[in-house]
């Protein structure tokens, strides 16, 4: 997995790099085909906005592109935000995925059946 940690506003910390790497690499244990994934942090100034942390994330793979957003008081609860949705998304899609293949294997068993083959 090929992991890109941008930061618009400012320069992003090594230890951010390492806390980002661990928690997005659950992704990967999710669904083993994730090729690339992006996270762009930047920090709002505008000082009415109350969660001033924004994190977005693109995550690929070999078939779909998932996006996720978060925000928060500090980049750690964005992120954690960010990873809980793609993880929802990810886990749907693949429980989509597998119900085709099964649904798909099921019906050649049945056509197997109906002609007396084993």
């Amino acid at each position: 997995m090929d992991l890109v940690v941008k930061g618009r506003n400012g320069r992003v910390p090594e230890e951010l790099k390492r806390t980002a790497e661990h928690k997005l690499g659950k992704l990967q244990r999710i669904d083993p085909r994730v090729v690339r994934v992006e996270v762009e942090l930047s920090e709002e100034r505008n000082p009415r906005v109350r969660e001033r942390e924004r994190v977005k994330v693109v995550c690929r793979t070999s078939k779909r592109t998932f996006r996720a957003s978060g925000r928060g008081d500090d980049v750690e609860a964005a992120l954690d935000q960010v990873v809980d949705r793609l993880d929802r998304q990810l886990t749907r899609y693949r429980g989509r995925f597998r119900a085709r293949l099964m649904a798909a294997a099921n019906r050649l068993e049945s056509a197997r059946l109906a002609r007396g083959e084993r």
